[in-house]
């Protein structure tokens, strides 16, 4: 497909017209891939012989952190396109998935708290990697809070885009933190690294947990489109009904 055919889904009528067909598909192989990932991941895998149940908090952990950064990162590509195309639907798009990678952030504190008090004896610990990922659940708040404190939207995404910008050191130093400070608690990537799926077997998940682990991804990948798919259309929703009501008012 050229470059210049995705361009035209930046036009709000064919996104509806597009996501109107593809989001019915995408949220039932969202629904599909977390059932069956959570379910076998909780109820058809063994415990660990030494974190023993408590290992099973990985099929929220990992896929909500990865979702959390993810989604960041995916703000920060529409941020761009809106900076330099000026199309509504990549700022729009940006603002329907901040709330939802506030949610994940939050899973991912919780369940990574919950996770961690019987490992290291302790719910928190400023751990480089933690205290990265507490920054990023603040700039999310920020980013969410400076969109509905401007009123002019292009003057919004603008701002917006700028703090997503900035926002995106943190997000890196979320995934990549352990890798420039050996001190902390939090271990290094041990599903998505090189080896893991290869030979190294340091830290390596077994297989009996990263099938339904990467099922479980799967099914959180799917369920965040799913969601930003539905709240880009109503932000779009939202955006016309302004602009008719601004229009009713100049008559």
């Amino acid at each position: 497909m050229r470059l210049n055919a995705l361009w035209e889904y930046a036009n709000p009528v064919k996104f509806m017209r597009l996501t109107d067909r593809v989001l019915p598909v995408v949220s039932m192989l969202a629904l599909a891939a977390m059932v069956v990932g959570l379910v076998w991941g909780f109820f058809f895998t063994p415990d660990d012989f030494r974190q023993g149940s408590t290992v099973k908090i990985i099929y929220l952990h990992v896929p909500s952190a990865m979702m959390a950064i993810s989604a960041w990162f995916m703000m920060l590509v529409t941020s761009l396109i809106w900076l330099i195309r000026r199309h509504h639907v990549s700022a729009l798009a940006a603002k329907a998935a901040a709330p939802v990678g506030a949610v994940m952030t939050i899973i991912g504190l919780v369940t990574g708290a919950i996770w961690g008090q019987p490992m290291w004896g302790t719910w928190w610990a400023w751990d480089p990697r933690l205290t990265s990922f507490l920054i990023l659940f603040l700039f999310y708040l920020g980013y969410i809070a400076l969109w509905e404190a401007v009123e002019d939207g292009d003057t919004a995404a603008d701002l917006t885009s700028a703090l997503c910008l900035v926002g995106s050191v943190f997000a890196f130093l979320s995934r990549y933190a352990v890798n420039f400070w050996n001190q902390g608690l939090h271990q290094g990537a041990s599903v998505l690294r090189a080896g893991a799926l290869a030979g190294d077997t340091e830290e390596r998940v077994s297989n009996v947990f990263a099938v339904p682990l990467f099922i479980s991804m799967a099914g959180f990948v799917l369920f965040f489109i799913a969601l930003v798919l539905l709240r880009t259309r109503t932000e779009i929703r939202l955006r016309r009904a302004k602009a008719l009501i601004a229009r009713e008012r100049l008559s």
